[in-house]
């Protein structure tokens, strides 16, 4: 778990991130010290104020597993369509990791042709409407996109308040 900076990133509530076009007003403020400046993919395991663990890429947008994808062999049931809002994760991620454990992490090719990075066997997704870092906009999203944690599950509710530690684990 990469270890939080004291320069906490807080956002407001964006649209949703489903396809279908329902709206959703979640949003967390994360803290991180790290980030890909160069741009280059990355899976960093953070610690979101009220979620808990999650994962987000090297500029701090959480990332997604949708329960509708198959883990064993991992396949995407995100097509076209789905794919203008929900931004399959490249499989280069997964040369740069930071809190994440490399034997869970994989990748698969998807129909186009392209790679995609995935997290105990599910693919991973960044959600267009999560406009800035720490956002979670599509949190619970037709019942099936979640953020996902360091092991691959899913991030179903808020963390214990009680437990919360903004400054790492």
């Amino acid at each position: 778990m990469i270890p939080l900076a004291a320069a906490g990133i807080v956002v407001t509530a964006s649209t949703g991130c489903d396809y279908s076009g329902t709206t959703a007003a979640n949003s967390v403020p994360i803290t991180t010290d790290h980030s890909a400046a160069d741009g280059k993919p990355a899976l960093n395991a953070v610690r979101a104020f009220d979620l808990g663990e999650l994962v987000v890429d090297g500029a701090g947008y959480a990332l997604y597993r949708y329960d509708e994808d198959a883990t064993m062999p991992p396949k995407s049931a995100c097509d076209t369509t789905c794919t203008r809002q929900w931004k399959p994760v490249p499989g280069a991620a997964a040369q740069n990791l930071h809190g994440v454990e490399p034997a869970l992490v994989g990748t698969m090719t998807r129909a186009d042709g392209t790679d995609q990075v995935t997290l105990a066997g599910w693919p991973l997704y960044r959600c267009v409407a999560d406009e800035m870092p720490g956002e979670t906009a599509g949190r619970g999203m037709a019942g099936a996109w979640f953020p996902v944690t360091p092991q691959g599950a899913k991030v179903v509710t808020a963390a214990d308040p009680g437990q919360s530690d903004a400054f790492g684990l």
